[in-house]
């Protein structure tokens, strides 16, 4: 963000590391600027810089369904950008689904222009099988995300549980509920989009120290 309406009215305007302000305070600052012999190109002491946010794509991984979850970090605040589910058609071959996944994460980063991203890792469950093609799904949308310039965060289902309701062992009812209390402009929505979210929500609180630099 360029620019922030100040207290007195005016307009604090950032370009390339060069702060100025504009609007009715800036005569005022002409003239003490003379008087004091400042320059008016350097930031003013009592201007706070303005707050950088970063956003976060959330990706849960599918092969039928992959949900995905977009939201911005501002300081400390977390608010909700968008949100939907990947829809994929079960009658296609392996390599087609796999490449609609790709397609439709490139679109998404593509549209939204992420800063970030997370995605949920694979639980290796009873079915050896289902965890194989769940893992194929979860490899096709981490590669669009890298694709197109994305670090990647992968994150335990029972990290992002952990994140988002405090505790490991929450259901999925618990986890959306928490999604909407924690984002209540995001409306209803699908269970695949609230852990989604919940992946971004995860995400946000893991941000590399480089990261938090920019957001604090």
């Amino acid at each position: 963000m360029l620019c922030s309406i100040t207290e007195s009215g005016g307009f604090i305007v950032s370009f390339r590391g060069v702060w100025c302000v504009k609007g009715a305070v800036w005569l005022d600052l002409v003239n003490k600027a003379r008087k004091l012999k400042l320059n008016l190109y350097q930031r003013p002491p009592h201007l706070t810089v303005m707050t950088e946010t970063i956003r976060i794509l959330g990706i849960d991984p599918g092969l039928r369904h992959t949900g995905w979850g977009l939201v911005d970090k501002t300081g400390s605040r977390l608010s909700h950008v968008g949100h939907g589910v990947i829809n994929i058609d079960p009658a296609l071959d392996m390599a087609d689904r796999l490449a609609g996944i790709f397609y439709a994460v490139s679109k998404i980063v593509e549209e939204f222009k992420p800063d970030y991203s997370g995605c949920e890792e694979t639980i290796v469950n009873a079915n050896p099988r289902s965890a194989l093609k769940l893992g194929q799904a979860r490899g096709a949308a981490m590669t669009a995300l890298s694709f197109c310039g994305l670090q990647v965060a992968e994150f335990a289902p029972r990290a992002i549980k952990l994140a988002v309701v405090g505790t490991g062992k929450a259901d999925k009812d618990q986890v959306g509920f928490m999604v909407a209390r924690l984002l209540p402009r995001a409306g209803k929505m699908r269970e695949d989009a609230a852990d989604a979210l919940a992946c971004a929500i995860c995400t946000a609180h893991h941000l590399p120290a480089r990261k938090l630099r920019g957001a604090a």
